[in-house]
C-alpha cells in the first residue's frame, strides 16, 4: 500500500471533535509558518461531495452501496485531481489535513455493506499520520443534541456502536508506515490540541 508522507488524518465518530481541533490545528501551522492544505470529507469543493452531503442529511435517498461509490468518487477526486488534489499539495511542498479520510469509509459504510465490499472499493494511498480522537459513543450523541442541528443519517447510538467497531477492524489492517495516534476523545478540546499540536510538530517534515 502507498503511503503518502505529510499526510495527516484525523478520525472519529460523530461528534469527537475531529473538526474542531482540524480549525486549530491549521492555525497552529499557520503560527509556525508551515504551509499546510486543510481539508475534509465529503469535500466542500466537488460535486460529488455536496451530494454526499445531500445524502447524509436524507434530503436524497439511495442505496447503501451508491452511497459507498459517492464516497469513493468523491476520494478519488480529492486525492488525484491535477489541479487541486492532495497529491498536488504533497508536490508542491505542503502538507495536508483531512477531517475524515478512507477510515471514515470502512467505519460507516460497512453498517449498510459488507466490511470487505467497502475495503475493496477504498483503494487509495493511506496518510503517513492518523490521529483517532477515541469517544465514547454516549458522550458523542450528549455533544451531538447540544449542537441543536438537524441529525445526519448515521447519528444514533446504536449505529455509533457499530461505527466504533468498524473503526477498529479498519485500524487491524494499517499499513507499518502509517503512524495511528490514539487519543482519549473525553479531555478537554484544549488538551486535545496540546496533543495534536505536538503531533504534527513531531511528523511533519517538509
Amino acid at each position: 500500500m502507498e503511503i503518502l508522507q505529510n499526510f495527516i488524518v484525523l478520525e472519529g465518530l460523530d461528534g469527537a471533535g475531529t473538526t474542531s481541533q482540524l480549525r486549530r490545528a491549521e492555525s497552529h501551522l499557520k503560527d509556525k509558518g508551515i504551509r499546510a492544505f486543510i481539508t475534509n470529507e465529503p469535500t466542500d469543493t466537488s460535486e460529488m461531495g455536496h451530494l454526499v452531503r445531500k445524502v447524509l442529511k436524507g434530503e436524497v435517498k439511495t442505496t447503501d452501496l451508491a452511497l459507498a461509490y459517492l464516497f469513493c468518487a468523491d476520494r478519488e477526486d480529492h486525492v488525484n485531481n491535477p489541479c487541486s488534489g492532495i497529491r498536488k499539495h504533497l508536490a508542491d511542498k505542503e502538507a495536508v489535513i483531512s477531517d475524515r479520510y478512507l477510515f471514515s469509509s470502512l467505519a460507516y459504510q460497512s453498517i449498510g455493506c459488507s466490511f470487505d465490499k467497502v475495503k475493496a472499493l477504498n483503494d487509495f494511498p493511506y496518510p503517513s499520520v492518523l490521529i483517532y480522537i477515541d469517544t465514547p459513543v454516549m458522550t458523542c450523541v450528549s455533544r451531538i443534541k447540544t449542537r441543536g442541528a438537524q441529525k445526519e443519517i448515521f447519528e444514533h447510538a446504536q449505529i455509533l456502536e457499530k461505527v466504533r467497531a468498524n473503526y477498529e477492524r479498519s485500524f487491524e489492517g494499517l499499513e507499518k508506515g502509517t503512524h495511528l495516534y490514539r487519543l482519549d476523545g473525553t479531555k478537554s478540546i484544549a488538551e486535545l490540541e496540546k496533543e495534536i499540536t505536538a503531533i504534527l510538530d513531531k511528523e511533519i517534515q517538509l
